[in-house]
């Protein structure tokens, strides 16, 4: 099933929440954007649920003595934080894949302490800076709304149904926005109609000047898949 968005970039604040989507952007006045999320609404649903659910379980078992962050896109969960050994690695790993309707799950935990409220509040602002980004230089190669992000030690994790091509260049703008160490790309590469050819494309104008820095490394997080879909 397809779905279709018209949203208006006005003035606005974005809001710091981590795998979120930005609607608006602090000082960009742009066009009307018409996007489409590639999921299925059962997809879209399933995500939300698995992210609730995963949060849900971590927190009864674990408490604080754990930071796990859960995402998922297109039922792949992505896991990101720290946690104090192995084992319990392990255990928040196997939760993860007992989950109903998870098809794969992508385990990015690292060992130690979990991090600050400071470096949490890093982390957000990072993801927002990159959303910000999004929307203001990505020169109409892709569609904002079709790539989630999420930062964790300032490594920012890149999830999403893209085209080869819209995945490169999400990956390509986020690896050079300020304070970014790593850039990690969680996509499943579709063979739709890419953002720029199917929609119309954000024109920002007035906005902010651009955090760049040199590019930071870009790897794969998971495995390239072709999964044909409608545009």
């Amino acid at each position: 099933m397809r779905k279709n968005w018209s949203l208006w970039l006005m003035l606005g604040v974005l809001p710091m929440t981590q795998g979120c989507v930005p609607l608006m952007a602090t000082g960009a006045v742009g066009t009307g954007l018409v996007a489409q999320d590639r999921r299925t609404t059962g997809a879209e649903l399933d995500d939300e649920d698995i992210q609730l659910h995963m949060s849900e379980v971590i927190s009864r078992k674990y408490g604080s003595d754990v930071n796990v962050n859960a995402s998922s896109f297109n039922r792949n969960l992505l896991l990101t934080g720290q946690v104090p050994d192995e084992a319990t690695r392990s255990n928040v790993d196997a939760m993860a894949h007992k989950l109903t309707n998870v098809r794969q799950v992508i385990d990015d935990i690292r060992i130690g302490p979990p991090s600050s409220l400071a470096q949490r509040a890093e982390d957000a602002y990072l993801t927002t800076k990159v959303n910000t980004r999004f929307i203001t230089d990505n020169g109409s190669k892709f569609s904002p709304l079709q790539v989630s992000v999420t930062s964790s030690g300032e490594v920012v994790y890149l999830m999403g149904l893209v085209t080869q091509g819209e995945g490169d260049a999400a990956a390509k703008l986020a690896s050079t926005t300020s304070g970014v160490k790593k850039v990690v790309k969680v996509f499943e590469y579709s063979t739709a109609t890419p953002a720029n050819e199917a929609t119309s494309a954000v024109k920002a104008e007035n906005g902010p000047p651009a955090p760049v820095q040199a590019p930071a490394p870009v790897e794969e997080g998971l495995p390239a898949t072709t999964q044909p879909v409608s545009p």
